[in-house]
């Protein structure tokens, strides 16, 4: 293990490694990434991996649009494969967030994101096989899809091997030492390196390691379930992703058959939660899957997994360096959007550490301080999770 580094990334999963890539893409090039398991082993492999440009703000669908950019055109840009596969994606919401809808589809079409609120008639002709009520209204995103954890963590880590990171993998993070008000070191079981910048990513183990340093974030974490079902592909071939905020889920199709649905956010432990499904909850994800596609009647669940979203009080994250701590910076709390804004989150975090001017979006709205200053932001939508 290296004895110094100009930075040092604590976290292997999506975010953890975009961040390293950026870095050394700015030049930065004695780097290095510690991981207390293999890359993606958190929630980065536990993610639905969504990647779309819904949001409420302008920050976050700023940082989703430019994401988006990227993963489809992943391999021009970053080099590897991000295994972008191109649905379309439906929000579903009901007459309660109608005002949102509206106002969040005026901000997103101004940010030059290609989105459109559509009705009954439109809805047959993109997606014949989704249903919806006469009080329910309809967003379409027809550039959005889903993509590979796997794919894209390991690119960016390959990539930011090959301009002379080093990774090192089952190194946890024991210890962090602060002098005189800065960053002076990480310690690993497998030695200390000397360092004047750290920057936390390691998701829900993110308020520990912040701990070490004294250091008490305003984070917790929420279980999040994903159920697979196979689908009848004979009436069902495909669908889009659907963001169904009137019925407090989300799905997306799954290779040629099969179908993933999210649900849930329940308070959960770190260390001990369930990593399985709920079977008692199954019946009323399958109930509220048929009132959406009335097909699905004939489909059937086949197994599934639970991750953590990792949330901070308004579920949009922190992206800053640690007031009175020189050096110790933070890319943590993203409730559930990590994955799809990961791409702008290494670039605005490589300059946010490098001193370089952020002119894309207002960094200073995800600043450490806000909550203590009752200075948050919002979701138009009773569903945080689509923040």
């Amino acid at each position: 293990m290296n004895k110094t580094a100009d930075a040092v990334v604590v976290g292997g999963g999506v975010i953890g490694c975009s961040v390293l890539y950026h870095l050394c893409a700015q030049n930065m090039n004695n780097v290095t990434l510690l991981e207390k398991d293999v890359l993606g082993s958190g929630s980065t492999g536990r993610s639905q991996t969504i990647c779309r440009t819904h949001y409420s703000n302008v920050i976050t669908s700023t940082m989703a649009r430019d994401s988006l950019n990227i993963f489809k055109n992943f391999s021009e840009i970053v080099g590897g494969e991000s295994g972008f596969v191109n649905t379309g994606y439906i929000v579903v919401v009901d007459k309660s967030d109608e005002e949102g809808l509206r106002k969040n589809l005026m901000m997103q079409q101004a940010l030059g994101i290609n989105t459109s609120q559509i009705d009954s008639d439109q809805l047959r002709d993109i997606a014949p096989m989704v249903c919806a009520t006469r009080d329910e209204l309809l967003a379409w995103e027809p550039d959005s899809g889903y993509a590979d954890s796997y794919r894209v963590t390991t690119s960016y880590a390959n990539r930011a091997r090959d301009m002379g990171a080093d990774i090192y993998l089952r190194s946890p993070v024991i210890g962090i030492e602060i002098l005189n008000g800065a960053v002076k070191s990480v310690t690993t079981p497998d030695g200390t390196i000397e360092t004047s910048t750290i920057i936390i990513c390691c998701g829900p183990w993110s308020k520990q390691i912040l701990n070490y340093a004294k250091v008490e974030a305003p984070l917790s974490t929420v279980r999040h379930q994903i159920a697979t079902i196979a689908r009848p592909v004979d009436k069902i071939p495909d669908h889009p992703i659907i963001g169904d905020i009137a019925q407090s889920f989300s799905l997306r199709p799954e290779g040629t058959s099969m179908t993933l649905i999210g649900f849930g956010e329940d308070e959960a432990q770190v260390d001990s939660y369930n990593q399985g499904v709920d079977l008692d909850s199954i019946p009323s994800v399958l109930s509220r899957l048929i009132h959406r596609m009335p097909d699905m009647e004939q489909s059937y669940f086949r197994g599934g997994w639970s991750g953590l979203f990792t949330i901070t009080p308004d579920w949009h994250p922190i992206l800053d360096e640690i007031p009175g701590i020189r050096g110790l910076y933070c890319a943590v709390g993203f409730s559930g959007h990590g994955f799809k804004l990961a791409p702008s989150i290494g670039e605005l975090m490589s300059k946010l550490v490098m001193g370089d001017e952020i002119s894309s979006v207002d960094i200073d709205q995800l600043r450490f301080t806000r909550f203590e200053q009752n200075d948050v932001l919002a979701s138009s939508y009773h569903y945080n999770v689509l923040a």
